[in-house]
């Protein structure tokens, strides 16, 4: 089968922690490199964002080639504003196709802007369109912080648009499918629930003599993932406030430990400062470590070497950092929101908090780091769970789900 994989505004070869790379890139990624090994040819249609880098990359390490197509500055650019380029995109992408003279049997989009493209590559060469949104605006718009955070009317549109004209939509929850219906009013035959997957060879438990190796304290409570206000990154530090209030002699014994973001003290963007202020207000900035990106492959030493990890997300359309972390047998808090709710089983590989809620997250977190026993139960547990999230599970859903919407088509 010829698959042509669209993620607009974001490469799946990027660095992860950045402010616009995170879980999908992840999940373009490891779905390519799985659909690739079993014979699929699959081609990654994304912008082009550095001219040093060729618009064309050959079948590497991830077994499908990534076509780097140039549309507006090629640069980092605010993926709001990236809409008024996608006719640019499009045209650089018919090119590409023609110059390759590939038919493909499915167009298979990430997120909304991909969406857009798939129904514009469509007019021309008709195939199938499989869309995932991955985040959702209206959803992300009922935990917006303040106006700088809120996503636009004309995404909501387009979103509501794609729903129709797709031939099938991904829904990671079942939860994300009823979001779907009630706000989008997206007709529910149309949408296959399949869980995003996790590399169980790279994330898997790992003896760590050491840990010192990767945190220089005895206790560690672990964030992976973007600096953005839905992360929900300030409750989880008003949690840390009760939690070393409570307990004095973890002072110079904890790192509360945050992995992602492009970290420039200089030039800090408005929420790693609106962070690091608010450490200094709580009194926990001793205890505070802004540690940036880290590769994708060290990411399993920093699970295994921490003693939970914390999702405090305010929206979570699934939540693949608290299913790396369980399937390397470390526990999870996390907030019950989205995904998170379905992949963390609370009271068995984890706990889920209520949003928002610094007395509860702190209160488990509490629990976790002063019970050895409890940690190593729920950590036993997760890598349990995570097992039933193989990508190789993964893709025979989505690869049987190809094959009826291209039957469908056909008929």
């Amino acid at each position: 089968m010829k698959i042509a994989m669209l993620s607009v505004h974001t490469c799946p070869l990027a660095a992860l922690g950045g402010k616009e790379t995170g879980g999908m890139n992840v999940y373009v990624r490891e779905l390519a490199r799985e659909l690739s090994a079993r014979g699929h040819r699959v081609d990654i249609y994304t912008r082009s964002q550095d001219p040093t880098v060729p618009h064309e990359v050959p079948r590497l390490e991830i077994g499908a080639r990534v076509f780097h197509v140039p549309a507006g500055p090629e640069a980092p650019y605010n993926k709001h504003r990236l809409f008024d380029y996608l006719p640019e995109f499009v045209r650089g992408a018919r090119a590409e196709v023609a110059r390759e003279n590939v038919r493909y049997d499915i167009y298979h989009a990430h997120y909304w802007l991909s969406g857009w493209v798939a129904r514009e590559l469509q007019r021309e060469q008709p195939a199938p369109i499989v869309q995932m949104f991955h985040t959702l605006g209206a959803l992300k718009n009922q935990v917006a912080q303040g106006h700088a955070d809120r996503e636009t009317e004309r995404r909501i549109a387009v979103e509501r648009e794609i729903m129709q004209f797709s031939d099938r939509i991904i829904a990671a929850t079942p939860r994300d499918r009823q979001q779907m219906i009630d706000l989008y009013d997206a007709p529910r035959n149309k949408i296959s629930i399949i869980s995003p997957g996790v590399d169980l060879a790279l994330f898997r438990p790992l003896d760590i003599p050491d840990t010192k190796q990767y945190f220089k304290d005895d206790h560690t409570v672990l964030f992976v993932g973007r600096i953005d206000p839905i992360k929900g990154i300030d409750t989880w530090f008003r949690a840390m406030k009760f939690v070393v209030e409570e307990d004095p002699s973890l002072r110079g014994r904890l790192c509360v430990c945050l992995i992602g973001g492009d970290l420039d003290e200089d030039e800090p963007d408005e929420e790693f400062a609106r962070l690091q202020a608010l450490k200094d207000e709580l009194g926990i900035a001793d205890v505070v470590a802004f540690l940036g990106k880290r590769s994708q492959e060290s990411l399993p030493f920093y699970y295994a070497s921490a003693d939970v990890v914390v999702m405090p997300s305010r929206y979570e359309s699934f939540g693949l950092a608290a299913l790396e972390a369980m399937a390397c047998g470390t526990p999870v808090v996390a907030s019950d929101v989205g995904g998170l709710s379905f992949v963390v089983r609370d009271g068995e590989t984890g706990f889920l908090v209520p949003e928002g809620n610094a007395r509860v997250m702190a209160d488990c977190l509490s629990s976790v780091l002063h019970n050895p026993e409890l940690r190593a139960r729920l950590g036993k547990r997760g890598v349990e769970v995570a097992r039933e999230y193989a990508w190789t599970r993964v893709a025979d859903q989505i690869e049987a789900m190809y094959c009826e919407v291209t039957g469908e088509r056909n008929r």
